[in-house]
């Protein structure tokens, strides 16, 4: 059986280079079998940095099935992401890691079908749309952190939070009593989409994946004849609704089975990405309540008298605090594509067919970029400071034709988790709370991050 995510399946992928075209890369293969995944999973961080050591900034790895070369540094993600040249493939990159999973969604695809897709789906993302969502995340955060005191695991609390919020804007509705199985059909897809063994094979990871995402579409599906007809009427301001009405360049509605693959993926990413991310702000602030001080005293300075949707763009350090997070702990730690044509750089002749693969994570920490770079510090990203750095040292949303689609609504929504936290409690932690995560396929602390909420 040939499944989604293998070449056979995929006859216009590039077929695999045999092993020697890539002998002349410096690089680790690893065990038999499973390569370097073990050691990559367990660590990346790490894993990354002896790599480096060993083999310099462009080295050949082979791990979760394949065997890549990773390149290093905003030189080679401005090649990669910004790839003027048409050179790498989204599709063929993420593919024999997602296909099984997020099949067709906007990772996974390339050039002019992803451009018109994109441009489609846009739609949801414009202003109006925006500010409805915004009303809605403001009341329904004020709402769910009124009910938060004591001590709580943040990241499972945010997560909870942000699924709800993801239900609310992307799809219009309250998930019920269906919420918990939503939720365990998004982690168990994410979590296939790294596991060692990649077919579903009785009892493993990608099993389990690829019966969460049938769930999932099997849902999303059942919804969407409903939602044509309430959204020929005009009717449903939520994600799903203006996908559902959403036309392409020709006039035409997407396919019911497009609109389903999108929301799998969209959703996933909507509240997987920012839970990792606001566990990461918040986190940080508990260590550093000097700056959890600065950014009390920012949101104390806005007008009361006013929506606070209004107001997001006078929370400048809020922004730069939330940009430093993203430089610590980048969602994506690194980002995976396929040489399309034989290509250059860092002194190695690669040839198409190649899994490419840059470092996120790696990038936001090189010294030579950034000063003390474990050290919190927002003030990195004032204009005087941000002057003269390269325009890719910082890609926590990716770059290029493939930037995040939702980077503005993921900063609409940290803004106002960040008020309404801040204006209601001072968060503290325990020493080394937080200090182990699992950084793959998102990372997320092993201990849940225990905090205490103390009224302000």
């Amino acid at each position: 059986m040939a499944y989604a995510h293998t070449f056979k399946a995929n006859p216009h992928w590039l077929p695999r280079n045999p092993a020697q075209s890539l002998a002349h890369i410096p690089g680790d293969d690893g065990l038999p079998i499973v390569g370097n995944s073990l050691r990559l999973l367990s660590d990346p961080v790490k894993f990354g940095r002896e790599m480096f050591e060993r083999f310099g900034p462009v080295y050949r790895n082979r791990a979760l099935g394949s065997t890549s070369v990773t390149l290093l540094g905003p030189d080679a993600n401005e090649l990669v992401l910004f790839d003027r040249d048409r050179l790498f493939s989204s599709e063929q990159g993420w593919g024999p890691l997602l296909n099984l999973l997020f099949p067709r969604g906007l990772m996974l695809m390339d050039f002019d079908k992803h451009r018109a897709d994109r441009k489609t789906l846009s739609v949801a993302f414009k202003p109006e749309p925006m500010r409805h969502y915004a009303t809605q995340l403001d009341a329904g955060i004020a709402a769910r952190i009124g009910e938060w005191s004591g001590s709580l695991r943040f990241y499972d609390a945010i997560k909870k939070l942000t699924l709800d919020l993801a239900a609310t804007s992307f799809l219009g509705v309250s998930l019920g009593a269906e919420a918990d199985r939503i939720n365990r059909a998004f982690v168990d897809e994410v979590q296939a989409s790294v596991a060692p063994i990649r077919s579903p094979l009785p009892g493993t990871m990608m099993r389990r994946g690829v019966k969460a995402r049938a769930y999932l579409i099997d849902w999303f599906e059942r919804e969407i004849p409903a939602r044509r007809r309430d959204a020929r009427g005009g009717n449903g301001e939520d994600f799903f609704s203006q996908f559902c009405r959403a036309t392409d360049e020709d006039g035409q509605e997407l396919p019911a089975a497009a609109i389903a693959d999108h929301m799998n993926f969209l959703m996933m990413a909507a509240h997987d990405t920012i839970t990792s991310s606001a566990t990461t702000l918040v986190m940080l602030l508990a260590r550093n309540p000097e700056w959890q001080q600065r950014l009390r005293e920012e949101i104390a300075g806005l007008d009361w008298q006013l929506p606070l949707t209004e107001q997001l763009d006078r929370l400048i350090l809020t922004d730069y605090a939330f940009r430093e997070a993203l430089r610590l702990m980048p969602p994506v730690p690194s980002l995976p594509r396929r040489a399309l044509r034989d290509f250059s750089f860092g002194g190695f002749d690669i040839p198409a067919g190649t899994a490419v693969g840059i470092g996120v994570t790696w990038t936001h920490r090189m010294p030579d970029i950034w000063s003390d770079p474990l050290r919190f510090d927002p003030m990195r990203f004032t204009p005087d400071a941000s002057r003269g750095r390269h325009r890719f040292a910082w890609v926590p949303y990716g770059g290029g034709a493939h930037m995040c689609l939702g980077l503005h609504f993921a900063q609409m929504q940290m803004k106002l988790l960040i008020v309404h936290l801040l204006t209601r409690y001072r968060v503290e932690i325990e020493p080394g709370a937080g200090d182990a995560w699992q950084m793959f396929p998102i990372p997320r602390p092993k201990d849940g991050l225990p905090v205490r909420l103390i009224p302000a």
